[in-house]
Order: C-alpha cells, then structure tokens, then sequence
C-alpha cells in the first residue's frame, strides 16, 4: 500500500523584499527565473523511483512570491508533478500569491493545474501599514485579486493577516479583522510581526522596541483576534491560524503532525522516515546539482526516538486540541506521563495546559507564552 506524502515547492523570487521578510526570496531577472523552473523540473524528474511509493495528497507552492513566474512555467512544473507523482482523488494543492502579480491569465492556468486553494498575502487593510511593511500592493489591488480569483472558481481562499504592526493599537487592528471577515474568506492566517535579525525592520525597530506594541498590547490584540473571528464563524485550531468548517489546511497539519513530506527547491526542507534534510541555500549549487538531490542535500539527520517524541509534543501542542496520549503511546510504546510527567503538572497547575480526556493542550493563557512552554518538552 503506498504511503501518504505532501510535496512542497519553493519559489525564491519575489518583486521586491519586503521590510520584515527573513524568508529564502530576492529579486531575479528572469533568465534566472526562467533557469530555477528548469532546475526545479529537473529535480522532480529525479524522484520518479521514489514516488513509485507514495500517493500525493498536500501540495504547497510558497515563497518568496511563486505568482511572479510567469502562468507557463507554473505549467510546465505542475507538467513534471503529474507526470512522476500519483495523486490521490482529491488533493489539497494550494499556491502562495501576491495580489500585486497575478492576473486573469495566472488564475485560469492555476485552476487547468489542479491548484484549488490560494494564500494571498494580503498583511493589512490598510495602505499606509502596506507601506511600511514594504508591500507592492495597495488594498485596491487586494480587492481586485480576491475578486478576480473567485470569477475564476476558487472556493478556497487564505487571506494573510499581520499584527502588531509600528503604533497599532486593539481599535485598529479590530477595523482590520473588520475589513477581512467582511470579504468572507475559508481561512485567516493572522500572524503577529516577529522582527527578525538581518531585516530594514531590525536595523529600525530592534534598538527602539517602544514604536511596537508591547507585551500587553500584544496581549489584547491575540484575544481580540480570537473573539472576532470566532463570532465570525472562523475557529482557531492552530496559533495562527482559523479556518470555517472543514476549511483547515491541510498540508500545514501535516508539518505539525509530523506527517512526511518533501521539499522541492532552493532551501527546501523534507521529512522523510524519521529523516530530517534540507536542500542548498545557493542558488549555484541548485542550479548545478539539482537533478541529483543527494548531492545538494544539507543538515542530513535522523531523528532519534528522543527527537521524534520532542518533535510530537512541540509541533502538535501548535494545534488548539494539542495531542492525544493514545496516539503518543501507539508511537512510542509509553506513557505521556511517564516521559512528561513532572511537566504537564507544573503547567496544568499552573493553567497553561488543560487535560480534557485523551488529550492535552495549551489554554489561552498558555497561547499567550507558548514558545517559553513548548521549550520544556525538549530533553
């Protein structure tokens, strides 16, 4: 019986980097876009021996911006996963877009590639917030692209959201919540701004914390998000991320299930048997060795049963029904109590963590700190 595999595709390119981003992505003209789609089929083409084991039921295209290649070679990739994987009936198979790249054209070739799930990266509602974060787009332009995908048959939209934004408040940010829930979209993605080393928003904002909300702040924006969102219809069931019924992604699910997967592209990172590996980040050694994925492949590890139960606790407590004890017994042969005993209690007493018959998740509270939290589940 074939296995269960999500594939994901790295797009490295965008318009123009954004303020805040510390993602694999640059500016390229497009003979080299144009010579990362050959290298990328290439790759694809390597695994037809390794797909004869598994049927494809998750694809994500993320970036960077995959939607600033052009529609053709969006086809002609999709060309090489048909012709090397086997899918199931009916995959989740979701692409990444900026709504300042796409077009009529773009969406038409997305949907004769079976792609039926869009994240756009909207962030904000408002133009001047667009501005600052860096984004080529205006809220205008976010209109037309959301309009534009649903007269081409998208039924299943993610929209971007980004909080905690240089003097946001909780009033403005509810205008946003507002402004998104009124579009009606099957998911919300809101994250909150996390300044990151080596970005225009660390040069500006690291020494100055004082021009961001604070902790507080911060607080009352997670919690306004919750409450909206969930009065609108749309349940929180990661930290992040809220989805109406039956709208969760399911390729997400999949990383925080520790479910296989494999990365396709430059910087691409693959769980496959226990084996964590990560594709080159240079972009020479990809273009050169990209049709032998073991010679570019990086940070090669199997993960020892220490690991893998780390990896169950801190990746499945991301979800808002956390983990089951049955399901950590039937994979590692123990107790949840027995290995995370004096753990669950100090946080259960503590009102972080909940116990709700077979299973064990953060509360509101243990959201609000949840990096701190995750922390104590590794050995």
């Amino acid at each position: 019986m074939k296995k269960d595999l999500g594939l994901y595709l790295h797009v490295p390119f965008c318009v123009k980097k954004c303020n805040y981003c510390d993602f694999l992505s640059k500016e390229a003209a497009e003979e080299e876009k144009e010579a990362y789609v050959d290298a990328l089929i290439k790759e694809i083409k390597s695994y037809k021996k390794f797909a004869g084991n598994y049927k494809v039921s998750t694809v994500f295209v993320g970036g960077g911006t995959p939607s600033c290649l052009r529609a053709e070679q969006t086809k002609r990739i999709f060309d090489a996963l048909y012709e090397i994987f086997e899918f199931v009936k009916h995959p989740e198979i979701t692409t990444e877009m900026n709504p300042g790249t796409v077009d009529r054209e773009k969406l038409e070739v997305y949907k004769a590639c079976g792609i039926n799930r869009l994240s756009i990266g909207m962030q904000s509602v408002k133009d001047e917030n667009l501005k600052v974060l860096g984004r080529i787009h205006n809220f205008e332009q976010l209109l037309e692209a959301y309009q534009l995908s649903r007269e081409a048959g998208f039924t299943n939209i993610n929209l971007d959201l980004m909080s905690s934004l240089p003097s946001q408040t909780k009033e403005e940010w509810e205008e946003e919540l507002q402004k998104t829930v009124e579009l009606n979209p099957e998911h919300i993605s809101a994250y909150q701004l996390i300044i990151e080393e080596g970005t225009p928003f660390y040069e500006k904002y690291d020494a100055h914390p004082e021009l961001l909300p604070n902790e507080e702040e911060s607080r009352a924006i997670y919690q306004t998000t919750k409450r909206i969102l969930e009065a609108n219809g749309y349940m929180q069931y990661e930290i992040s991320n809220y989805a109406k019924p039956q709208k969760e992604c399911k390729h997400n699910l999949r990383y925080w299930e520790r479910g296989e997967y494999l990365g396709i592209g430059l910087g691409s990172a693959s769980l496959i048997q226990n084996m964590r590996m990560n594709n080159t980040r240079e972009m020479s050694e990809y273009l050169e060795k990209s049709a032998v994925p073991k010679e570019m492949r990086k940070d090669v590890e199997f993960l020892e049963n220490r690991q893998q139960i780390e990896e169950f606790m801190f990746l499945g407590l991301r979800k808002t029904y956390g983990v089951s004890k049955k399901e950590f017994h039937r994979a590692f042969g123990r107790e949840l109590e027995d290995v995370y005993g004096q753990t669950l209690k100090k946080f259960i007493e503590e009102g972080m963590i909940k116990e709700k018959k077979d299973r064990i998740f953060l509360t509101e509270d243990g959201v609000l700190v949840s990096n701190q939290i995750l922390s104590e589940f590794l050995f």
